[in-house]
């Protein structure tokens, strides 16, 4: 018989499956992610499996990240299939509550943010976001009171809010980040990847190859705003309307002017006809 993981939609069924673990000595680990799973998210669950005995997936399609004119409505939801793919990696359980579970009437708080929230990246485009995912990102931390959680990458500078929230409001949680995945041809792993036409996903991947080129120059010592002036044109060049293509301070999201100014994360957003591509790479 083949093992299908039980899905539960209320914040009580999670956590009377969190107490029962608890109660057999065993450590738990979060996944919190909004579904329409693809091979990055199933190794964020494999990650988390190496530090914890059970791994709980959630399945939320947070609608307060989402700015007015964003892809709430049309965001996938694939909650059925969610559910093979994770069993196909042995997750313990699936969160996938409602909206009224997260946001019952009356809710009316949320978490106030600094520091890498606002670096003027995606906060420059997208002013509501963080605070979006911050509030429900520390519901789930509550909720679940996890021993870890983990988070992909390629969202770096959520990853980094996120690291912020838990040391800063004391949640015992141990956030972990986990290696962007990406297709043979470069291009990082993404639910709205399935937006791209044929053509755009042909020409995707040249986000990825300048932003490489960027770092590779850096770490040789190459002027960072010289790198940066180059490797913006090879992305307008390939056909995207750019949000930002930036070399930050990796661990502050602070501006830098040179490759001594510390570890740095070259970060990108750029658009090919209506889909939004982000990612982000180390300079070595």
């Amino acid at each position: 018989m083949s093992f299908e993981v039980p899905v539960v939609h209320t914040i009580e069924e999670m956590r009377a499956f969190v107490r029962a673990q608890r109660a057999s000595g065993e450590r738990i680990g979060l996944v919190p992610t909004m579904g329409a799973l693809h091979a990055g998210h199933l190794s964020l669950v494999e990650a988390a499996r190496r530090h914890a005995d059970r791994v709980i997936a959630t399945v939320f399609v947070n609608p307060t990240q989402f700015g007015p004119n964003e892809d709430f409505a049309r965001y996938p939801r694939t909650l059925a299939a969610d559910r093979e793919k994770l069993e196909s990696v042995a997750a313990d359980l699936v969160f996938a509550p409602a909206v009224e579970e997260m946001y019952p009437q009356g809710f009316c708080t949320t978490v106030s943010l600094d520091g890498p929230a606002k670096a003027d990246l995606e906060d420059r485009f997208r002013p509501a976001h963080f605070a979006g995912v911050a509030t429900v990102v520390a519901k789930l931390l509550n909720q679940a009171q996890a021993d870890v959680a983990v988070f992909g990458e390629k969202d770096y500078q959520q990853l980094l809010v996120i690291r912020a929230l838990a040391r800063d409001l004391d949640i015992p949680t141990r956030i972990l980040g986990s290696a962007t995945l990406r297709d043979p041809d470069g291009l990082a792993m993404s639910s709205r990847n399935v937006y791209l036409s044929a053509e755009d996903r042909a020409r995707a991947p040249a986000l990825h190859r300048a932003m490489s080129v960027a770092a590779r120059r850096i770490a040789e010592g190459t002027a960072i705003r010289l790198v940066m002036a180059e490797a913006r044109e090879a992305v307008a060049a390939a056909g995207f309307e750019i949000d930002y293509v930036e070399a930050r301070h990796a661990e502050t999201l602070a501006s830098v002017a040179a490759p001594s100014d510390g570890p740095i994360r070259i970060l990108a957003a750029a658009r090919l006809g209506a889909t939004r591509l982000i990612d982000n790479v180390a300079v070595p």
